[in-house]
């Protein structure tokens, strides 16, 4: 069950102007479940892409930074379920390329034009003939304001589809965008089986959506972790519609900024679901590293501490096991790092103050935080101006649960 995340409402998603989506039941891994997506773009939007850093990267990852390389004008994506198609080759590639030239085929657009995404069970051959029967059938129901459903589209071990929107007014006129993602585990986006899509109807030309889009997934879907491991398959996309009278051309500008703000808001947003949606969580972990030298160090001493197995179990036993967060912060790999300045907190309460315990602590203190459901662990080194947040989750019974079962 979900940590404190309510079911998105369809009413309250926000139909993108210039967008389209339609989905289809395609069998792809089990009946009657939505695992086809099909999102249609009108002529002249644009559309970034930041994609996962690791090294197997799968069949449609590749196809699809090949295809926005050659800056093709992007008129489609295509998305399934239950099958990532990674770890399969070259006829991997050929299915993701078939995939592509049968819906371009029923678009009238060129192969190039579409994008790719899959995500699923590794290692196991895609059934492209599933996928390409299932097209018709999603695009039979394209339309505007299937938002709902597309985030249905896209789940696999998720408990709950996960989207949102928001307007902003950008020189005195509304922008919408609405986002989707899917993920719950193997979560540990490296970037740039996470996916994220959002749509703005704004104008903001190629040069300056790849900016945001990175931008975007730094402060995001980068920031998150569930069990530490980076897909073969994540993907997070921007896509501009150009629908609205709104132009963002330049990043220096406050159209851009404004823009930026609500990007970014959106896709934390849409992190944040899937951190609270994490494989048997029961508990929603914010992680704040300050007074650092640089963000990348903060960033290294948070992940090390969302990463690390001990600390996610005791959170889970609601144990205040402490001494395995001071544990983790030290071999996080900041050689240089002057522990006897450290602090410790654990939401309001000072755990651990110049680098030992606080002779003012009390283990009940630290068990109150630990049965909360949100919780929030604060270091400060005590070394410069930067900070980092990531976010993260327990580690529980059931994750271990899930990931033995998930290929029955």
């Amino acid at each position: 069950m979900a940590v404190n995340l309510p079911l998105p409402v369809a009413a309250d998603l926000k139909p993108v102007a210039g967008v389209e989506l339609g989905y289809a039941e395609a069998g792809i891994r089990k009946p009657n479940r939505k695992d086809l997506l099909v999102i249609r773009l009108a002529p002249g939007a644009t559309v970034a892409g930041v994609f996962t850093q690791n090294r197997f990267c799968a069949a449609p990852v590749q196809v699809s930074k090949a295809h926005l390389e050659g800056r093709a004008d992007i008129r489609a994506l295509v998305i399934n379920t239950g099958n990532a198609n990674a770890g399969t080759g070259e006829s991997g590639l050929a299915d993701a390329n078939a995939t592509c030239l049968a819906l371009a085929g029923l678009l009238g657009c060129e192969p190039r034009q579409v994008l790719p995404f899959s995500t699923g069970v590794i290692l196991e051959p895609l059934p492209v003939d599933r996928i390409v029967a299932g097209l018709p059938k999603a695009l039979a129901n394209i339309k505007g304001d299937n938002w709902m459903a597309a985030a249905e589209a896209i789940m696999t071990t998720d408990t709950q589809p996960k989207a949102a929107s928001r307007t902003v007014k950008i020189d005195g006129k509304s922008v919408t965008l609405t986002g989707i993602s899917k993920g719950a585990g193997m979560i540990r986006p490296n970037m740039a089986t996470m996916l994220g899509f959002v749509a703005t109807d704004a104008k903001v030309s190629q040069p300056v959506l790849e900016q945001l889009a990175r931008q975007a997934a730094d402060q995001s879907f980068n920031c998150i972790t569930i069990d530490g491991d980076t897909s073969t398959n994540d993907a997070f996309m921007l896509i501009a519609s150009g629908a609205a009278d709104v132009v963002v051309d330049t990043i220096d500008s406050e159209a851009y900024r404004l823009l930026a703000d609500a990007v970014i808001a959106l896709s934390q947003q849409l992190a944040q679901m899937i951190i609270r949606d994490g494989e048997g969580a029961t508990k929603f972990i914010t992680i704040v590293v300050e007074e650092g030298k640089s963000r990348e160090e903060c960033r290294r001493i948070a992940y090390s501490i969302g990463h690390s197995p001990l600390v996610k179990t005791a959170f889970f036993a609601s144990d205040p096991n402490l001494g395995r967060i001071l544990a983790a912060i030290g071999y996080a790999g900041v050689d240089d790092l002057d522990v006897s300045r450290l602090d410790l907190y654990l939401d309001d309460v000072l755990v651990a103050k110049a680098g030992g315990r606080n002779p003012d602590y009390r283990e009940e203190d630290g068990q109150r935080v630990m049965k909360q459901s949100e919780i929030t662990v604060r270091v400060k080194l005590a070394r410069g101006a930067a900070s980092a947040t990531v976010w993260t989750c327990d580690l529980s019974h059931d994750y271990v649960s899930i990931n033995a079962d998930y290929r029955s």
